[in-house]
């Protein structure tokens, strides 16, 4: 069996007048992230992630934030993109580990959402996906409230 393991990282600076979306589920609050595309840091970390397991890159080599057809793109859009090079592959979601770091707003309601939503998009079941949020208890960006990141881990399996 061949395995597979790739680490994501993603972070996004927070702003007025944008949505707040976080592994496809809006958020309402009343900052969100800046960014080329939806700014979705969950599924940047979980992309880059799987991109690095299967050694193509990452996200910003797939989808360049210079090319005006992925402005304002839906992420879970890009995460189907990345799904079918994983497939290409002969590779399969083992699990997903993700970390989502905000100080606000609170994200406990969202994550069975963010769950379902990541299952849904990379073709697997919930319960191979883990999603939790921390605080960086008011250090740095994020504890700051000035930003919101996103650690993941993966692992791809696949027949040899």
């Amino acid at each position: 069996m061949n395995i597979r393991i790739g680490h994501g990282y993603d972070l996004h600076k927070l702003v007025k007048k944008r949505a707040l979306i976080i592994g496809g589920v809006n958020i309402p609050y009343e900052l969100g992230l800046l960014g080329h595309s939806d700014a979705d840091v969950l599924y940047h970390a979980v992309m880059d992630a799987i991109l690095g397991a299967l050694a193509l890159g990452d996200i910003g080599k797939h989808f360049p934030d210079n090319d005006s057809a992925f402005k304002d793109i839906d992420s879970a859009f890009l995460c189907k993109q990345v799904c079918n090079l994983m497939h290409e592959k002969s590779m399969r979601i083992g699990n997903i580990d993700v970390t989502i770091i905000a100080q606000c707003p609170k994200l406990s309601p969202y994550i069975a959402n963010m769950r379902e939503n990541l299952a849904h998009v990379f073709d697997c079941n919930t319960d191979q996906i883990n999603v939790k949020a921390t605080t960086e208890e008011g250090l740095g960006a994020t504890g700051e409230g000035l930003a919101i990141s996103a650690h993941a881990v993966v692992l791809l399996y696949g027949a040899d």
